[in-house]
């Protein structure tokens, strides 16, 4: 049994029932099924597609993707999410990383296929909207091959997904998820929602995040529900949807929420179908939580990352839902710890590391046995969050990972930026960190030192930056300075710095 052996069986009991709605169009359990097979024949016979190779995506949410990740399953592939607000670099080093076999892509991202003609042999390019250059479309693809598109000894223990998550080292690590951990979190999503088959999920959330993949859709999916899912998110069109659609579940990030609960309809859209909003990625403000449950639509809160898949500890449908600010207790099929520097569990209330385990939870990073070893102890994930756990065994979460920038539900991470700002050579130093912002929870900043005799300007410095990374990563503000707090050992102290740019603004020149 694999995965998609899942829709198989629901297209068996429901073949008529809507799996997909999009744009207007609806694809059936049957339909879906059927196209994952047709899909799965042609990656096998079409382009050599076998168990272990990787197929990455680089599109906007469509029902396609969500046949490959399934077309995938059946044949023990990967598949690779590339994130499309990335910078063209940054999408090429994943690529090369993941050493991807195909490459699917929409056109509206065809600027990374000159660079990519330039590496060899570089992998089998597919337009879902166009014919690429020296490639071929989605539906002429699905058009060829012949025979089945199974491969032998595929089951829940193949690798699935290779989705990437910035690292701490500057250079994004890729989190190799198995179908079971697809398959287990599924039944954490059902447990956390209440979810049956009639239920009805909105999917706005991108599907390169494992948030948008599989917190309510994969789950969804895989029990029998039915899914809308929307290109990318716009407010007014997310409320239509509630509006016109009836979804009764969706997910939301803290920035999402305040733009929707901010737009002119949300006084009078009308929210009735919903029987809970589901939201996480970063600490959940009362504020926003109040919005919705002043509308009588409860809030559910869920902790995890990419490597949880990312469900992990979470509040329930029906549960206690009265801990304000707590994120619930561990998942049905995870188990959750707060622990010391040394892996001792801590007393109740006392903050500590929060640490993972279950079926659910990451195999390896792609190619990183060092920094695979670095977080993973006797199956245990080390998050690195801090938190602490009361005596009932529910869950707050203290702090976010150390340095880690969240805005607007992205992960930036300041050695990422540190990285590319030192690649400038007028640069000698450098430090990045997050300033709080009321939109999007906090914006990254830049601490800059020039190299001697250099004047190096705040908008050279941006037009570097932006070359390279994507434009959430790109500072809001470049503060010039002479020196950096640090350790007695040279490291700059983050921590440090933060704090004195929330006391003064910054210490120094800033542009």
């Amino acid at each position: 049994m694999d995965l998609c052996s899942l829709i198989d069986r629901n297209a068996a009991f429901s073949p008529d029932k809507t799996a997909i709605a999009f744009e207007g169009e609806r694809l059936s359990y049957a339909a879906f099924a059927a196209r994952i097979e047709r899909t799965a024949t042609a990656l096998k016979h079409e382009l050599g597609v076998g168990r272990g190779d990787r197929v990455a995506i680089l599109s906007l949410n469509r029902p396609d993707y969500l046949v490959l990740l399934y077309a995938c399953a059946r044949l023990g592939a990967m598949l690779v999410p590339l994130n499309w607000r990335l910078a063209v670099a940054e999408q090429l080093f994943i690529l090369s990383d993941a050493g991807a076999k195909v490459l699917v892509l929409e056109q509206a991202f065809e600027a990374v296929l000159p660079e990519l003609a330039r590496s060899a042999p570089g992998p089998s390019v597919v337009g879902l909207d166009f014919t690429p250059p020296r490639g071929t479309t989605f539906e002429s693809l699905l058009t060829q091959g012949d025979g089945n598109g199974r491969n032998p000894h595929t089951d829940l223990s193949c690798p699935l997904l290779i989705v990437y998550t910035s690292g701490t080292t500057g250079r994004p690590k890729g989190a190799v998820l198995r179908q079971e951990a697809l398959f287990w979190n599924g039944v954490m999503s059902q447990h956390m929602h209440n979810m049956t088959s009639d239920d009805h999920v909105l999917t706005v959330l991108p599907f390169f995040h494992v948030g948008g993949l599989n917190i309510q859709t994969t789950p969804a999916l895989q029990l029998g529900a039915t899914v809308t899912i929307h290109a990318r998110f716009a407010p007014d069109t997310a409320l239509a949807a509630i509006e016109q659609e009836r979804p009764t579940l969706t997910l939301m990030v803290p920035a999402i929420i305040q733009a929707v609960t901010e737009h002119p309809a949300w006084a009078t859209a009308d929210l009735s179908s919903l029987k809970a909003v589901a939201t996480g990625s970063t600490i959940m403000p009362p504020h926003l939580i109040d919005r919705f449950v002043a509308r009588d639509v409860p809030v559910l809160q869920v902790y995890g990352s990419t490597e949880t898949c990312p469900i992990a500890v979470y509040t329930r449908l029906g549960g206690d839902l009265s801990r304000v600010g707590s994120t619930g207790l561990a998942g049905l099929c995870c188990e959750a710890k707060v622990i010391d520097q040394a892996g001792a569990e801590m007393s109740p209330g006392t903050p500590g590391e929060i640490a993972l385990r279950g079926p659910n939870v990451f195999f390896e990073y792609w190619g990183n046995e060092e920094a695979t070893r670095d977080v993973l102890c006797d199956g245990w994930y080390r998050t690195g969050d801090i938190g602490l756990c009361d005596a009932e065994g529910y869950f707050w979460i203290r702090d976010r990972k150390k340095n880690l920038i969240i805005s607007g539900g992205e992960n930036i991470y300041p050695a990422e930026v540190e990285r590319v700002l030192l690649e400038h050579p007028d640069v000698s130093e450098c430090a990045v960190i997050g300033r709080p912002d009321p939109r999007w929870d906090e914006v990254p900043v830049a601490y800059v030192i020039r190299r001697s005799g250099c004047r190096l300007e705040a908008d050279e410095l941006r037009a570097h930056l932006q070359a390279q990374l994507a434009r959430y990563k790109v500072p809001r503000d470049m503060v010039f300075v002479t020196d950096l707090p640090r350790t007695a050992l040279g490291k700059v102290q983050h921590f440090v710095l933060k704090q004195l740019d929330a006391q003064s603004r910054g210490y120094g020149e800033a542009s």
